[in-house]
């Protein structure tokens, strides 16, 4: 499970406080899975900033990176789409999705009509990706389970992706969103900088159940409530959020990369914050 918010301002207007992009999201996952925090890729030709899978078997693939290829700032995310039947040649890892989009050159749309031919390879997934050149933005999704589908998504206003289609939200998605969208709208009004960041990661960080939900229920019915909230929390199973990202890209194309991320397999324990950032 995982959970996606994208906010992308085309209207062109450099106001004081406003960010050209803005991203916020959750990673779920095992607490014991091997992974490293968010860093430069340094075995890229171009600047790639992201998490990576240590996993063995899966080392290298991510969940969500940022980088900039030939002027254009690109980011990738990942979320799998539960309750689907996998195919029987499906591999296991979906990391390499995310990866082998930020190391290409190919534009979102290209690169997923080009992942349309492998659907089948991966489990059912959702794959984000955004585009921010000098002409504006695009955020594409590629959908791959039933219909398989690429949509370029409307940007009048912020957008929630999870774990099911993009046609029938999850509860904690719809309600994000709104919570999502009431900090980005406030973007300008802010105190600072810091001020928004802070604002991001207390939505990131909120355990407020959205239940019952039905189409949750319908997906994960042992485990839906446990899974209607943000920051999903299931100690007793080792599972739940365990890296949190914030985005921001300003009107001079200046990216800031925040990730907190857990410094052990204990969610009360200390999360680690990284604050990278890069001048395109």
């Amino acid at each position: 499970m995982c959970i996606l918010f994208v906010y992308v301002n085309n209207s062109g207007q450099r106001v004081p406080g406003e960010y050209r992009l803005i991203v916020a999201s959750n990673r779920d996952e095992y607490y014991a899975r091997a992974a490293e925090a968010a860093a430069p890729w340094e075995d890229c030709d171009h600047v790639v900033i992201g998490g990576r899978d240590m996993e063995p078997g899966r080392e290298g693939g991510t969940w969500l990176a940022a980088g900039c290829c030939e002027g254009t700032i690109r980011i990738g995310a990942l979320l799998n789409v539960t309750g689907e039947d996998h195919s029987s040649n499906a591999v296991t890892g979906r990391g390499p999705i995310v990866s082998n989009y930020l190391r290409g050159k190919l534009s979102c749309e290209d690169y997923s009509k080009q992942l349309l031919l492998a659907d089948g390879a991966y489990p059912a997934f959702n794959f984000v990706s955004i585009e921010l050149d000098q002409t504006g933005g695009a955020v594409v999704l590629h959908s791959s389970n039933a219909p398989r589908r690429i949509d370029r998504c409307n940007l009048e206003g912020p957008l929630g992706f999870g774990n099911s289609t993009f046609e029938v939200p999850l509860e904690k998605v719809k309600n994000g969103r709104q919570r999502f969208g009431a900090i980005v709208d406030k973007r300008s009004n802010v105190a600072s900088r810091d001020s928004l960041v802070e604002n991001l990661f207390n939505m990131l960080r909120s355990n407020e159940k959205y239940f019952p939900d039905e189409e949750l229920s319908r997906r994960t019915p042992a485990q839906a409530e446990h899974l209607a909230s943000i920051n999903v929390r299931i100690p007793e199973a080792g599972y739940g959020t365990r890296t949190r990202t914030v985005i921001l890209v300003d009107h001079e194309n200046r990216m800031e990369f925040i990730e907190e991320t857990m410094a052990s397999s204990d969610p009360d324990g200390e999360w680690k914050r990284t604050e990278l950032q890069r001048e395109f």
